[in-house]
């Protein structure tokens, strides 16, 4: 049974994935794609920072309840997005100089305005 929990987990994903999008766009990066999948798994957000692949997992909460979003992204995590990179990479014709992970952690409180982090190369 679908009590809309899973609905309201994905909205809030989609809100702090286009809020992030935004920052990064603001900064000078370029989008080049948004939940990108491939059979290793998803990237939220693949980005070009001048000549470098970013790689950009976004983690979107309410509260700390469940943790800070830095704490979901261990090293396996890291390494999975890695893999997708790569595969990203064979099913386009890129040659970046580097390809970097970054994390931009979003809190979305009941009241006030998100705060947005961004975290530049967490692996």
């Amino acid at each position: 049974m679908d009590d809309g929990t899973d609905r309201t987990k994905q909205g809030l994903g989609r809100y702090g994935e286009t809020l992030a999008a935004r920052e990064l766009t603001d900064a000078g990066m370029v989008l080049l794609e948004r939940n990108w999948r491939s059979s290793s798994g998803e990237i939220d957000l693949l980005l070009r920072d001048g000549d470098v692949l970013v790689v950009c997992e976004v983690k979107t909460r309410t509260t700390d309840a469940c943790g800070l979003p830095h704490e979901a992204v261990d090293d396996a995590k890291v390494a999975r997005l890695r893999r997708v990179a790569d595969e990203w990479l064979g099913a386009h014709v890129a040659a970046p100089r580097e390809v970097r992970v970054d994390l931009v952690a979003v809190i979305r409180p009941p009241k006030g305005p998100s705060v947005v982090e961004h975290v530049r190369g967490i692996g």
